[in-house]
């Protein structure tokens, strides 16, 4: 590339955070005792495990109220992108998050405002 004045940007080296699934009943059941917060979207549930462990665990939940298989299916796949764009740059290390899916807003709503809504909900639970 002899002649040509070629600009490079200075990037930062990209962090990523991996989300950690929730798989046992019993951390489920810890987060819903621990703080949540409402948003019209989905309910959010936070737990601080209190431990030295600096993962982000997340977990999914839809009941039938959000309706047959494919639509809980639907729901819980929109829940799991919201939170892999939000919860890695906003989330808070050695927390337990769960996600509650509500009946036809999950679904439903715009995914911008889902990510909205999940902003608004963390900001609220950490300060």
């Amino acid at each position: 590339m002899a002649g040509r004045n070629v600009l490079v940007a200075e990037t930062p080296p990209a962090v990523s955070v991996r989300l950690e699934v929730l798989r046992n009943r019993s951390d489920f059941l810890r987060a819903a005792k621990a703080d949540r917060t409402g948003q019209p979207a989905f309910l959010l549930q936070a737990h601080n495990r209190k431990d030295d462990d600096p993962k982000i665990r997340v977990g999914y939940t839809c009941s039938k109220k959000v309706g047959d298989a494919v639509t809980r299916n639907r729901a819980k796949r929109r829940l799991r992108e919201v939170a892999r764009a939000v919860l890695p740059s906003l989330g808070h290390a050695g927390y337990d998050y769960v996600l509650v899916g509500r009946p036809s807003a999950t679904v439903d709503r715009n995914f911008a405002q889902m990510t909205d809504d999940l902003r608004r909900a963390l900001s609220k639970l950490h300060t």
